[in-house]
């Protein structure tokens, strides 16, 4: 595909193919009143090495996990990349593969999607996993339409712990707005879901209960009781995970979780402003949740010579099956994200993925207690919690990024855009990545910083 403009004579020449006077009635269907009747504001053209210079001037402006130790979390996390994830994910078979629509000629990308769900199944201990979603978000919501099919339960109630990550929340809310199904959060003021509170509210209209473990606040939620109580009242147990803390925590299915979800950036995927990161979606192996499951499902076979060889087993795509019948318009299965979590599992291995956990949750709880002991600065909940907590500060935390910032550190997430209640509280994340001495320059950093003086 050309980007250079057309000149005079071509658009000439394509409007008389098209018979019509000009490109205005083209966009005649264009309310005029949303339609730009100037120029576009330009700058003049650059040379390329101006515009290099240029665009190196923008980049240098931003203050990126590569230049300053990051403590931010909620979602997306500083984790190490081992070389190998890149060496391969460069290749170009890889990075230029975009979906496999003609299986028969895309065996390599196929081989490497089962091996994803492989590893995926691995992970959490069900039965199935597809490849895949864009993010936890999407992913999150998607359970969900799954959980309403596979109870019947099309006009029920869909519990939701207010600890799960609040854009999550968000999206799910978004593709439900327009379904028959309602919505409700459960409050969790101290930070986790109490299992007597989601007693409490489950009734045989619970279509899918969605909790977060470890939550948004890194605490552990008392995943195996949750999944008990939804079962008893006939409801799906939904459950969002950090890939990293399963090198030390249960896995979902084996707490009773009846579908998995997770964001798959902590597995060798960079962070990024926008992504591209991976949703992973995993449920149990049952024919209610298989043929309700969005995506794709790669299956091993053997060819007529007897070779081993892989194929699309399942795609419930609108544009393979009828539009009716369909669980998803999900269609790009974020395959390079997929290959980059499955090499970076795979390069780990399971003591690996361990000793990357105990780093993680080690590191923080040392971080907590460093930071803690700052002059005003204190634990605002008192739970278990992995590699993410919650400290309270003697005022609003909204310039706390940027004084830390200068500084250098990226840190202290402000929880007040989310939690009202929370506005004087913020969060810090701590990976394998960060050394005692980082944690400690981090206190003395921010025991410098004060909240600004009132009126």
């Amino acid at each position: 595909m050309s980007y250079l403009l057309n000149t005079a004579e071509e658009q000439q020449a394509m409007l008389a193919y098209l018979g019509v006077p000009s490109v205005e009635e083209l966009f005649v269907a264009v309310p005029p009143e949303v339609r730009l009747r100037r120029p576009l504001h330009l700058p003049p053209a650059l040379t390329e090495l101006e515009l290099h210079r240029q665009v190196e001037e923008l980049a240098q402006q931003n203050a990126s996990a590569a230049q300053y130790p990051c403590f931010l979390g909620g979602g997306a996390y500083d984790h190490f990349i081992p070389a190998v994830v890149d060496a391969i994910a460069s290749r170009s078979e890889y990075y230029t593969a975009y979906t496999p629509y003609q299986a028969e000629a895309s065996q390599g990308t196929l081989q490497v999607i089962f091996e994803y769900q492989t590893l995926m199944c691995q992970l959490t201990g069900l039965g199935v996993a597809n490849a895949s979603l864009y993010e936890a978000g999407s992913g999150v919501a998607e359970a969900v339409l799954m959980a309403l099919g596979v109870t019947g339960r099309q006009d029920g109630e869909v519990l939701v712990a207010e600890t799960v990550h609040p854009e999550y929340r968000r999206v799910l809310g978004t593709y439900l707005a327009n379904l028959p199904c309602s919505l409700r959060v459960l409050p969790a003021p101290e930070g986790f879901l109490d299992p007597d509170d989601l007693q409490a509210a489950l009734s045989d209209r619970t279509a899918a209960v969605v909790v977060q473990s470890p939550n948004f606040f890194g605490h552990l939620e008392e995943v195996a009781d949750l999944a008990a109580a939804v079962h008893r009242v006939g409801g799906v147990c939904i459950a969002v995970f950090d890939p990293i803390s399963l090198g030390l925590l249960r896995r979902p299915g084996d707490c009773g979780v009846d579908i998995a979800v997770a964001e798959g950036q902590g597995l060798g995927i960079p962070l990024g402003y926008g992504g591209p990161y991976l949703g992973i979606l995993a449920c149990r192996d049952e024919p209610a949740y298989l043929r309700r499951l969005p995506g794709r499902l790669v299956g091993q076979t053997t060819d007529r010579h007897g070779q081993r060889c892989w194929v699309l087993t399942l795609q419930t795509r609108e544009q393979h099956i009828r539009r009716e019948k369909a669980t998803s318009n999900i269609c790009t299965n974020q395959g390079l994200m997929a290959l980059r979590a499955s090499v970076y599992l795979t390069a780990l291995g399971p003591q690996g993925l361990r000793e990357t956990a105990e780093l993680c949750l080690r590191k923080a709880h040392y971080a907590a207690r460093r930071l803690a002991d700052v002059a005003g600065a204190e634990l605002r909940f008192r739970r278990p919690f992995f590699k993410e907590f919650t400290l309270r500060w003697p005022g609003p935390t909204d310039a706390l990024p940027q004084q830390l910032r200068q500084r250098g550190f990226l840190a202290a997430l402000p929880l007040g855009r989310w939690f009202p209640s929370l506005a004087d509280c913020f969060s810090l994340a701590v990976t394998e990545k960060r050394t005692r001495a980082e944690i400690d320059a981090l206190a003395d950093a921010l025991a410098h910083c004060r909240p600004p003086s009132r009126p």
